[in-house]
């Protein structure tokens, strides 16, 4: 994948805060949390964590599989971005030359 995913922060933003006409104090009020903890996520400061997820889905008929998988994908990119790719465990030796 050569495009960074969208963060679920930036799709909590503009496909559900902006159209809704909320803001992040409102979805905190609703969500009973911190408002820091919604604008570190919307802000890409903080993840989305599977408690956050379970009530970001309810709060918005979503799955919260529909937000970890955004994180995830997420995650994965910018870890792919910062590390070497880590070399194969199985070679492709025979497998006559594999046993011991």
């Amino acid at each position: 994948m050569k495009r960074k995913p969208t963060s679920p922060g930036e799709i909590l933003f503009e496909e559900f805060l902006v159209p809704l006409g909320m803001t992040q104090k409102d979805l905190a009020k609703h969500l009973n949390c911190d408002y820091k903890v919604i604008n570190r996520i919307v802000n890409e400061k903080a993840s989305v964590t599977a408690e956050m997820a379970i009530k970001l889905g309810a709060a918005f008929k979503t799955t919260p599989t529909f937000w970890l998988n955004a994180q995830i994908a997420l995650d994965l990119w910018d870890l792919r971005k910062k590390q070497p790719m880590i070399r194969p465990l199985i070679s492709r030796r025979s497998s006559r030359s594999a046993r011991i």
